[in-house]
């Protein structure tokens, strides 16, 4: 639809009652940005209170792209002339450089992101510049922001997952055959290698991308065009905004697009649960670089010292990334009670959700970043993790499956092997060290050939089948791993 001009420019100066519209910088001192309908000025400390822009300013790249969809989608059915639209988008494009080389002032009087960008437009390029906002309401305008940018943050994530997956990849392939114990109830259990159990690791890493993915899809339509709750009455082409702003689809309801905010918190539980997953392999390096473990050493640059003890090495990475675990549950505890009371449709409410989502962003983003460079760094100490993997009996099982192997019924079998722990535990000696004698006493179903059973190496190499522990399993994990990662 093409709209004369006259008409074009009547309609563009012409706002909704809803709050939202353009600002004039001029009037704004006096009467606020929605115009005559108040009669006094703001109060100071409640302008204050109620502005966003000391936070929402992140949000610049993303709300200047916005803008040119905007008026390019605007121009192209009419409400716009080419010139005005060349004019917006020369404007924003200043801004943005401004804003980037930090030229720009961010007034709090201008409350948000929005209203600085656009007073600062019409400052440049005059009248034209509050028809940039015809159409739209700053409802769906914020709303689209948080979208871009958390689509932008998935991306950088996902990288940052997928760096952190291949090194993990990188070191268990270094440690297929490497011995280690592995634990239930943080007692020895069976015999691993070194290269399974971070291969556990890669799961929940792959778990968490592919959560990422998926919330992505969500994330990635657009409420641009539902204006305040309500819709619009100009001629907008919402399928044309989205393709130039990368949306895969467009929102079907005002009413919901406006206040929707599932998408934040469906991250945030996402960002939740890697977190969750990082703080259980921080807990593991805690441990393991203990002196009572010694598994592995983390390389100094990841760790400080003690102000008193000259002594201390202490894991501060793992530590930490522990700790912030906390932070990132809180945003989404924040998140979902903020939303659970509201009516339809928005909500001043919604000012709140950004604080808690760029929280967890950051902490995640850090977390990834310091995680992705200190795992393949770890040095483990394979001396001593074989020689923890013969304390605690871990053969136990493999004995019982021998005796089953033999004829002997699992649970008699579980009843013998018992036993011959309970010898190994009076005379302090594994399995493997009592002899075929002591063994016998037990069943005479044992014979020589058991003591290639109860090696460490045997236990693990026995274990020959897929998600097993035996080292031709984990290189083969391995390289399923590294094309399944290729495919994310």
């Amino acid at each position: 639809m093409t709209a004369p001009s006259q008409s074009a420019e009547h309609q563009s100066t012409a706002h909704q009652s809803t709050g939202e519209s353009a600002v004039n910088p001029a009037e704004h001192a006096t009467s606020g940005m929605w115009g005559g309908r108040f009669s006094e000025a703001t109060d100071a400390f409640v302008a204050e209170f109620t502005a966003s822009v000391q936070f929402d300013q992140r949000f610049y790249k993303q709300d200047i792209a916005g803008s040119i969809a905007h008026a390019t989608m605007l121009a192209s059915v009419g409400v716009l002339t080419h010139q005005e639209r060349d004019d917006i988008i020369a404007g924003l494009t200043a801004i943005k450089a401004d804003i980037e080389a930090g030229r720009f002032e961010w007034r709090i009087d201008l409350e948000d992101v929005h209203m600085n960008i656009e007073a600062r437009l019409t400052d440049r390029i005059g009248i034209t510049g509050k028809k940039l906002h015809t159409g739209r309401s700053r409802n769906d305008q914020v709303a689209t922001d948080i979208r871009l940018y958390l689509r932008d943050e998935i991306d950088e994530l996902l990288g940052l997952l997928k760096k952190l997956q291949s090194g993990i990849l990188g070191l268990a392939a270094k440690h297929t055959d490497t011995i280690m114990p592995g634990f239930t109830h943080l007692q020895t259990a069976q015999p691993v290698t070194f290269g399974h159990h971070l291969l556990a690791w890669f799961e929940m890493l792959v778990r968490d991308s592919e959560r990422l993915i998926d919330c992505r899809k969500r994330v990635n339509r657009m409420p641009l065009g539902s204006a305040a709750l309500a819709g619009t009455t100009y001629p907008i082409n919402r399928a044309y905004t989205a393709e130039l702003l990368g949306f895969e689809a467009v929102s079907e309801n005002s009413l919901d697009a406006v206040s929707d905010r599932d998408f934040a918190i469906e991250f945030s539980s996402a960002a939740s649960l890697i977190m969750m997953h990082l703080s259980r392999m921080s807990e593991e390096l805690i441990l393991w670089t203990s002196a009572q473990f010694k598994f592995v050493q983390i390389p100094d640059r990841f760790c400080t010292g003690s102000s008193i003890m000259p002594q201390k090495k202490n894991p501060d990475v793992p530590e930490l990334v522990r700790g912030k675990s906390g932070r990132v549950f809180g945003d989404l505890m924040s998140l979902l009670t903020l939303m659970k009371g509201q009516p339809l449709a928005y909500n001043k409410d919604n000012q709140e959700d950004k604080e808690p989502l760029f929280d967890a962003v950051d902490t995640v983003r850090g977390c990834l970043l310091a995680f992705a460079d200190m795992i393949p760094a770890l040095q483990p100490n394979i001396p001593v993790m074989r020689e923890a993997a013969l304390r605690g009996f871990s053969t136990a099982t493999d004995l019982a499956d021998y005796l089953v192997k033999k004829g002997i019924a699992f649970r008699d079998a579980h009843e013998i092997v018992g036993k011959a722990v309970a010898l190994g535990v009076r005379e302090d000696k594994d399995l493997s060290e009592l002899s075929l004698q002591q063994l016998q006493q037990f069943s005479d179903k044992i014979t020589d050939d058991v003591f290639a059973v109860l090696t460490l190496e045997g236990s693990v190499s026995a274990r020959d089948h897929i998600g097993g522990t035996a080292p031709a399993q984990v290189k083969a994990a391995i390289e399923r791993a590294q094309q399944r990662i290729a495919q994310l």
